[in-house]
């Protein structure tokens, strides 16, 4: 039997939508560099800034959950909800959307303060189209592949990932993917890379640096390739890192050091930031405990794997979930992992005052949160 850890909840956050819209989540981005300090014992890293977010077909609405009573921020969305992705300004005072054929910056009153067009992220168009309504009824948009935006940690750059222009001519002209850095006043594209990559999807995990971004992307079957970008002001540099086998969920609160979990989920890893090399790995075998509601003549219950949710509360733990594999048996699962001595290891179980579901996420100050299985609320805790 694991040791236990009992969670404490610090606050609820009731969704600003009602539930038929998508959950609500928290975006935080870590402290800048410079007020960012390792944590070590007792210690907490310092708290970078964070938005409650949800998203409606028709807007976009973004809460400031640690300053009490603050309105809610709602953002007139230019498309539905189903064509792209969106992130919003540390600031709260910008959102960018980023769609099927470009990335528009939008602020609180419908207003389009900037627009990037790119290429159609459907696979099989070669349209530059200049707006939405091109392809609004069209069947084959509707599944379109996607990528993604989010600001740098001070809020001045939004590094975007986006279908770049056809690549070659012919019967079957490929598009590949960019990487751009904007400035994210006025939407000047002040660096632009070839990623390489050909995404069905892709997530930016931000840095404590703003010159420094990491991003994943999932191209299916293909792998996931693991891009570091670094911007000295007048060039994106870009690593590959991991050999297209790992997804990037984190950067520790120092930014020294960052957490995978493999492609098929069955191992945890934490890495430098500088190289790639792994530090640290955990295989859910002989770390996590199978499942006490499983049938003992159930072999499949033997196979845990860890959920593609998890991240790093201080500098030296990780919260990680095994949900995923666990829903099928009962309660689903989340742990402490240490990687404060030679080895990475599952020191607890995390047990909640009442029933969670779903996935962990870590905030990166000591605390992590959980959606309601309702999907119109968010739990924030701690140990």
């Amino acid at each position: 039997m694991a040791n236990t850890a009992a969670a404490r909840l610090v606050t609820t956050l009731a969704a600003p939508l009602d539930r038929k819209q998508d959950a609500p989540h928290l975006l935080r981005w870590p402290a800048h560099q410079k007020d960012t300090r390792p944590a070590s014992g007792d210690e907490q890293p310092a708290p970078g800034r964070r938005l409650l977010l949800q998203r409606s077909d028709t807007e976009l609405v973004a809460l400031d959950p640690d300053t009490e009573g603050a309105p809610a921020i709602r953002f007139p969305a230019p498309w539905p909800r189903r064509f792209g992705t969106c992130t919003v300004a540390p600031s709260g005072d910008l959102a960018v959307f980023a769609g099927v054929h470009a990335l528009r910056a939008v602020d609180p009153t419908g207003a389009v303060r900037w627009e990037v067009r790119h290429g159609c992220w459907d696979g099989s168009c070669r349209t530059l189209h200049t707006s939405y309504e091109e392809y609004a009824t069209d069947h084959s948009h509707l599944y379109a592949d996607s990528g993604s935006a989010v600001f740098s940690a001070d809020g001045t750059l939004v590094w975007a990932h986006i279908r770049g222009p056809v690549a070659a001519a012919g019967p079957d002209p490929e598009a590949l993917d960019e990487w751009l850095v904007i400035d994210a006043a006025d939407g000047r594209v002040l660096g632009r890379a070839d990623a390489e990559t050909v995404a069905a999807g892709s997530d930016h995990v931000p840095h404590p640096d703003p010159s420094r971004m990491g991003l994943s992307v999932g191209e299916g079957q293909d792998g996931v390739p693991m891009l570091w970008g670094r911007w000295d002001g007048e060039k994106l540099s870009i690593e590959r890192f991991c050999n297209d086998e790992r997804i990037l969920m984190a950067v520790s609160p120092s930014g020294e050091r960052f957490l995978t979990v493999t492609h098929y989920e069955e191992t945890l890893g934490v890495h430098r930031v500088d190289d790639g090399s792994v530090l640290w790995e955990l295989d859910t075998e002989n770390a996590v405990p199978r499942h006490p509601g499983a049938d003992p003549d159930d072999q499949d219950a033997n196979e845990t794997i860890w959920d593609y949710e998890c991240g790093f509360l201080d500098e030296e733990t990780v919260v990680a979930g095994t949900s995923e594999s666990d829903a099928e048996y009962g309660e689903q699962r989340h742990w402490l992992v240490s990687t404060d001595a030679a080895q990475m290891r599952v020191t607890a179980q995390i047990t909640y005052p009442f029933p969670i579901s779903g996935m962990v996420t870590a905030l990166g100050d000591g605390t992590w949160y959980t959606v309601s299985e309702a999907g119109d609320a968010v739990h924030v805790w701690s140990r």
